[in-house]
């Protein structure tokens, strides 16, 4: 009952985390587009009430007539508009399914027995969870750091641009030596998230509020409130394409099991932001196609470092036993999969078989052969190899023929 309780509150939280960030996202990205595309007022009592810009738009059977103000307008409305729960409940419910799910069983989803840093493939299940802790709040604290640091007012934004993508680049290269693939993948796109929520919660919301409070008492707001906000808004829509890559990355194996899998997600986080460059300045009129291609041709080089090499050629072991029997497969399954894979599995977190596959029998077994062979070739699994599995077992059941 535990694991099943865990499983529905997984199923929930997932539904309710993807709903908050396509809403985050989605008015995200409109706010880039809107002000990217503003004109200048074409009426002169629009200019002498300080609009900056207007958009006219059409959507669902009406017009919209969208104004912003470059200074505090004549008079604040008490019911404005505030964009920051969105931001709020994404973050919130990916973390509490970061821990339901990693965190409730760190030593099957975090550590890497395989690591290539020996502390790392020997760490506990606590200590897993508390380093994966250490690294959000050290990711949120050195992105924010270099933010403050290298362009406090906003002057030098492009050198903080390239500070940051080498940031990301660190920090994909250690998730990846510290913590399971899966894992790793997961938390590099968390560092992100982590920084776009705190970028609203600490930097844009009170920023916001220091200037509309100095409206209200009809003070001049501090102009730095602005250009900061402005600063981590930006980065926030850069980071969107890349964290939201990452989060699904967990389904496809061969990159977080590739030997360069930080190479491919930075490949990955690189191709994101230029191809989101190429729709941020769309919006401002500017079409510049050389940003999607450079992303495209990131993509690619990815996908030709992650191709599976060839198959080896055959040696005479391979010819003379032409596959591998059944009963040693079987008891493979029996020692790698079953635990998990089994209508009662006995892997603790596991309330029922993943996917619905159970090997319980010989017929489940033989019926699943081809994805047995695959995911165990592809060393997705047994996930996180926690049992375990030889490269001479995976040539086994890669030989399995009948």
């Amino acid at each position: 009952m535990q694991a099943y309780l865990l499983d529905f509150a997984n199923f929930m939280l997932r539904w309710l985390h993807v709903i908050a960030a396509i809403a985050w996202i989605g008015e995200s990205i409109y706010f880039v587009m809107l002000d990217n595309g503003l004109k200048k007022p074409k009426a002169a009592e629009d200019r002498e009430k300080g609009v900056f810009g207007e958009m006219w738009a059409v959507h669902g059977g009406g017009f919209y007539h969208n104004q912003k103000y470059a200074t505090a307008p004549a008079k604040l409305p008490d019911d404005l508009h505030w964009s920051f729960w969105k931001s709020y409940t994404t973050w919130l419910s990916g973390f509490a399914l970061f821990v339901t799910l990693y965190m409730f069983n760190p030593g099957f989803y975090l550590v890497n027995p395989n690591a290539n840093w020996e502390w790392a493939a020997n760490m506990s299940g606590w200590q897993a969870n508390v380093l994966a802790l250490v690294f959000l709040v050290g990711g949120w604290v050195v992105y924010n750091e270099l933010c403050k640091r290298i362009s406090p007012d906003m002057t030098r934004d492009g050198l903080l641009s390239i500070a940051v993508a080498v940031m990301m680049v660190v920090v994909a290269y250690l998730s990846v030596q510290m913590f399971s693939g899966r894992a790793a993948f997961l938390l590099t796109g968390a560092v992100m998230a982590t920084a776009m929520s705190a970028n609203v919660f600490f930097w844009i919301i009170p920023g916001q509020r220091r200037m509309v409070n100095a409206m209200k008492a009809g003070e001049t707001p501090n102009p730095l409130d602005g250009k900061r906000g402005k600063q981590r808004s930006v980065h926030n829509t850069y980071f969107t394409l890349p964290v939201v890559l990452l989060m699904i990355s967990n389904h496809y194996s061969f990159a977080y099991n590739h030997e360069h899998a930080w190479v491919l997600m930075s490949l990955f986080i690189f191709a994101g932001a230029l191809i989101r460059q190429f729709f941020v300045l769309m919006h401002a009129g500017k079409i510049q196609p050389a940003y999607p291609v450079a992303g495209v041709a990131l993509i690619l080089v990815a996908f030709w470092l992650g191709a599976p090499a060839g198959q080896p050629a055959a040696t005479d072991r391979d010819t003379a036993d032409e596959g591998a029997e059944f009963e040693e497969v079987h008891a493979l399954v029996n020692q790698h999969c079953v635990a998990c894979h089994s209508r009662e599995p006995t892997q603790p977190g596991f309330a029922a078989p993943p996917a619905g596959i159970a090997y319980d029998s010989e017929d489940q077994i033989l019926s699943q052969k081809s994805l047995i062979q695959q995911v165990v070739a592809s060393k997705y699994m047994p996930l996180g190899n926690m049992t375990g599995m030889t490269d001479e077992e995976r040539e086994v059941i890669a030989a399995w023929s009948e």
